[in-house]
């Protein structure tokens, strides 16, 4: 491979890797506070219908952005609504807002399938973007994944070094004890879920608006539960998080130059490379069982009522 295939390969591999790593670290800060959303698949199609719709209707990206936004976290505050306001099963209310969502998304895009749009495009930096190898692939990107970048670093500070981060991890681990010193727990757990749903729009929205400027039903390809998995297999770390999104980038591109060198492998077997990958490769970083309990959140999954 010469070095304008690998510097290619790296661009597209941060390109491919930006919704998973927006929508894992939406699903982090949800999980950190002890809810256990499954409902990312439905939000990110949801996010990506709105999104794609409102920029075909009225020419302007920047507002099919915000709505996409919007649009996953109306999904993620229905959800909260009877998750959390009704103490449903949230395994069972994560499940049935992805059916949902699947269902709504293929219904709301019907008429828009295969309708082309121009997309966001890259804004490369001067003389940053020419440095050989990690040039193109950090510094010649579109908006969003420069966003991706910022929000990793702020999601990262946020659980190292705020305080507010220290309240959604007590949040996680015990809302009865939270609760008991005056943090606001409800208030935390909703404000999270919004967060996470709003991530989660954002993720949709960037495949839809600026990854592939159309709209297909089931587009995310299975992006929201592969997300899923890698909060849990990264142990809840920011860090592990953005290795395993580009791994899982890096999987998807290599489907492709593999076929494009015409090495006789199957297709099938290429298709399943990133999800086998990212799967395989974050199971081997969490093999310290006790590691893994200690960042599990102890309340995740589990209801909680101020009056219980």
């Amino acid at each position: 491979m010469d070095i304008d295939l690998i510097t290619n390969v790296l661009y597209a591999m941060v390109r491919t890797g930006t919704p998973l790593l927006i929508v894992a670290l939406g699903e982090l800060v949800c999980e950190r506070s002890g809810v256990l959303n499954l409902g990312q698949e439905g939000m990110m199609l949801m996010g990506a219908v709105v999104g794609f719709i409102v920029t075909l209707t009225t020419g302007s990206l920047l507002l099919g952005f915000i709505l996409a936004i919007v649009a996953g976290m109306l999904m993620s505050m229905l959800f909260a609504a009877i998750a959390l306001g009704l103490n449903a099963n949230q395994v069972a209310t994560g499940l049935a807002l992805t059916i949902f969502g699947t269902g709504l998304s293929a219904f709301i895009g019907a008429a828009y399938v295969g309708t082309p749009i121009t997309g966001l495009e890259p804004i490369a930096i001067p003389y940053l973007s020419e440095i050989p190898l990690i040039g193109k692939m950090l510094f010649a990107q579109d908006l969003v994944v420069y966003l991706s970048f910022g929000l990793f670093g702020l999601v990262f500070w946020f659980f190292k070094s705020s305080r507010l981060g220290l309240t959604v991890k007590a949040v996680g681990e015990n809302p009865h004890a939270a609760n008991s010193l005056g943090l606001p727990v409800m208030r935390t757990r909703y404000l999270a879920v919004a967060f996470g749903g709003g991530m989660a729009g954002l993720a949709g929205g960037y495949l839809s608006l600026a990854y592939t400027p159309l709209w297909a039903e089931n587009m995310t390809a299975g992006r929201g539960w592969i997300a899923l998995a890698l909060v849990v297999f990264a142990t809840w770390r920011a860090d592990r998080i953005i290795f395993g999104a580009y791994l899982f980038g890096l999987a998807s591109i290599l489907n492709l130059v593999v076929q494009g060198l015409g090495y006789p492998v199957s297709p099938n077997l290429l298709a399943m490379m990133p999800y086998a990958a990212t799967v395989l490769v974050l199971v081997m970083i969490s093999s310290n069982v006790m590691k893994s309990k200690m960042y599990t959140p102890m309340w995740l999954g589990k209801p909680f009522h101020p009056h219980t």
